[in-house]
């Protein structure tokens, strides 16, 4: 069986999505993966990324964790005060328990993958996450 594929939108209806990684060559790989079914924007670090939140509003934003110059646990967190129905992704190459704990009570993520991440997966959580995002969003309408 297939996994679920979102329907592409009209150009003008795509969901934005943030990805966040201080490593060019795998956004690249996201990007190439994801902009058929979302306007994607990227960043390679996590202050670039502030920047670009104050400019545009996105539904779901993907961080990677260990970056140069800001982990991407502590720009979550910020978002979060900021964005509250922005959905958080966070992609780390190990959960320790206390980082667990952190994502659920401090950044109220919507989910961490694992690294390697597979374009599968990861195209699936977006799709999950723009349909919270959205419900979020209707209902404080």
């Amino acid at each position: 069986m297939k996994p679920a594929q979102p329907a592409p939108a009209a150009e003008t209806q795509k969901s934005a999505v943030l990805l966040i990684d201080d490593e060019k060559p795998l956004l690249d790989v996201f990007t190439t993966a994801l902009e058929p079914f979302y306007e994607v924007t990227t960043a390679t670090s996590a202050r670039e990324a502030e920047f670009i939140l104050h400019k545009k509003a996105f539904k779901v934003v993907v961080a990677d964790h260990l970056m140069p110059g800001g982990n991407g646990m502590n720009f979550l967190v910020r978002a979060r005060e900021e964005y509250p129905h922005m959905q958080r992704i966070l992609v780390t190459g190990y959960m320790k328990p206390e980082m667990l704990m952190r994502s659920v009570n401090e950044a109220a993520l919507f989910r961490y993958l694992l690294k390697p991440v597979s374009l599968p997966e990861l195209l699936k959580v977006i799709q999950e996450a723009v349909k919270v995002h959205d419900t979020a969003a209707a209902a404080t309408r």
